[in-house]
């Protein structure tokens, strides 16, 4: 993996809604926004990095609350977490985007496309490919931790954890055969803490709620085709795998799916090659 200091010295900082996020961009053609999942950070993209970039005009960012941008106590929503990714793109000029969605990243783009769908959003998506996450509350299997850190013990709970827990359960989410990398491991609970980021895991981790809560309004887009979208899915993957991919195909059987056995939660740092395959395959067709 490229080392992540070098990850964030070869991007930049910009005041987005009075809020200080780390964005990276890099390539030419057309806009393919990269959003990334909880509890990590951008730096997650940088296994497919080097070959997106050499295709599309790349753009990805910490999401609030995690990685480099800002760290604020104040609640958090995947509202907030979508509005960023539309000002970032107004102030880097880009006026329409593919995306591509892991984790907490595919909740924010589910709200990005009902802003399509219902005529206010204020950039054109063009086409959306989800990673592992839960795309449906009803097939999404959260952790134990998960449980506990949404409880109303999680401020608790928050300060109990360490990186030994840390990399315990994300061992658990990593397939068998694709373990995640020490450097992994260790540079994200470095992220995840600094800044008193611990302090923000619960305010984050709420967004399972919000799945519940706007459920009809952020899968009724998936559901009617609003833009074209593709599930690439690690299978292996505990929390959001086979049956994730099993409820896609039930709810829409039309959508393109690609199921990457020996992959887990993360199948674009476990089996890279695969992903970014599917992805070009996919946005070449717009």
């Amino acid at each position: 993996m490229m080392p992540v200091e070098d990850w964030y010295k070869s991007g930049k900082f910009s005041n987005v809604l009075n809020l200080n996020v780390f964005f990276k961009r890099e390539g030419a053609g057309q806009s393919l926004l990269c959003i990334h999942g909880f509890p990590s950070s951008s730096w997650d993209f940088e296994a497919i990095w080097p070959i997106l970039s050499c295709k599309y005009d790349v753009l990805t960012s910490d999401l609030i609350g995690l990685g480099k941008s800002a760290k604020s106590r104040k609640p958090l929503s995947v509202a907030l977490q979508a509005d960023i990714q539309e000002e970032l793109l107004i102030q880097q000029g880009i006026e329409q985007a593919h995306i591509l969605a892991h984790d907490l990243g595919n909740t924010v783009a589910q709200e990005l496309i009902a802003r399509q769908r219902e005529g206010t959003s204020r950039i054109k998506w063009l086409s959306c490919s989800f990673l592992n996450g839960g795309l449906f509350p009803e097939a999404h299997k959260p952790l134990f931790i998960q449980k506990l850190l949404i409880s109303p013990l999680g401020s608790l709970v928050v300060n109990l954890m360490t990186e030994s827990s840390f990399r315990k359960n994300m061992v658990k989410v990593f397939s068998k055969v694709h373990p995640p990398s020490e450097a992994f491991i260790s540079e994200t609970w470095k992220l995840i803490i600094a800044d008193n980021g611990r302090q923000m895991i619960p305010h984050l981790i709420r967004y399972m709620q919000e799945r519940i809560d706007h459920r009809e309004r952020w899968i009724s887009p998936l559901v009617e085709n609003t833009i074209p979208h593709q599930l690439i899915d690690g299978v292996d993957d505990p929390i959001s795998g086979e049956q994730l991919v099993k409820r896609y195909e039930e709810l829409i059987p039309d959508a393109p799916v690609v199921r990457i056995k020996n992959s887990g939660h993360y199948p674009h740092l476990e089996t890279p090659e695969e992903v970014v395959k599917a992805v070009i395959s996919f946005v070449s067709e717009f």
